[in-house]
């Protein structure tokens, strides 16, 4: 069957490919593939838990990175979690959770053949829907350390990396804490988080904790990120 694009073709992406997912091909049921990416303790593995509604990745606060190896989470399915085309649609999230980068005890190019056949090995042929930047709000973004996950991205994914990632900033409760608003916090960010944000045509989550059920914090994220999704007209990047 020839595959239906939003751009009405279909592009190489240096070792990728983008396409429709396969997994939209059910009316009722939509399997959304994510891949988080971030610094050591940033709180990727804890975030990929929220989204998963469950504690597959082990997630703990630690003097050295914790993740070493990737790892594939699968969801329960969420049902009714939206409507398509006037019908009821089921939901189910498979997440994977790469080490962070940079890493206490794993070099570069380590981390980058680790996330690079994790990536083929579980999204080659189904596609990667989106990349998440897991990013502290209370950790300045700035500095070369801050910028190497997402050189990452941008080597693993090919030049259409900007339309499939977003940023997700864990422990936006400290920024209420500390007075700001979203917005202003986004105003008097760095230049090199502006940057990275137009790149991306502003694609953020924050996540909070405080004062929010798990599940709250869940629905509230998986909202936005089908939100992501569906501006790309759910197209996916593949890869060989």
């Amino acid at each position: 069957m020839k595959e239906q694009l939003c751009q009405g073709e279909r592009r190489l992406c240096g070792e990728s490919i983008f396409k429709t997912g396969k997994a939209m091909t059910d009316p009722n049921k939509v399997i959304i593939n994510l891949a988080l990416f971030g610094m050591t303790q940033s709180g990727k593995s804890s975030a990929g838990n929220i989204l998963l509604g469950s504690t597959d990745f082990h997630s703990s606060f630690a003097p050295c990175s914790v993740t070493t190896c990737c790892s594939l989470g699968r969801s329960c399915h969420l049902h009714s979690f939206m409507r398509r085309r006037g019908r009821e649609v089921t939901l189910q999230v498979q997440v994977l959770d790469t080490p962070g980068y940079p890493h206490s005890r794993l070099s570069k190019k380590h981390v980058k053949q680790e996330v690079k056949e994790a990536l083929a090995h579980h999204f080659g042929q189904e596609g990667l829907h989106l990349a998440l930047l897991v990013q502290r709000a209370d950790v300045p973004f700035c500095g070369q350390e801050v910028t190497d996950p997402v050189q990452m991205i941008q080597e693993l994914l090919g030049h259409a990396w900007m339309n499939y990632t977003a940023i997700l900033f864990t422990h936006a409760e400290k920024i209420e804490e500390a007075g700001f608003t979203e917005d202003k916090y986004l105003h008097e960010a760095s230049d090199t988080l502006t940057t990275l944000l137009n790149s991306i045509q502003h694609k953020y989550i924050f996540q909070y904790k405080k004062g929010k059920s798990l599940n709250e914090q869940r629905m509230k994220i998986l909202e936005r990120i089908m939100e992501f999704i569906k501006k790309n007209c759910y197209q996916v990047l593949t890869f060989k």
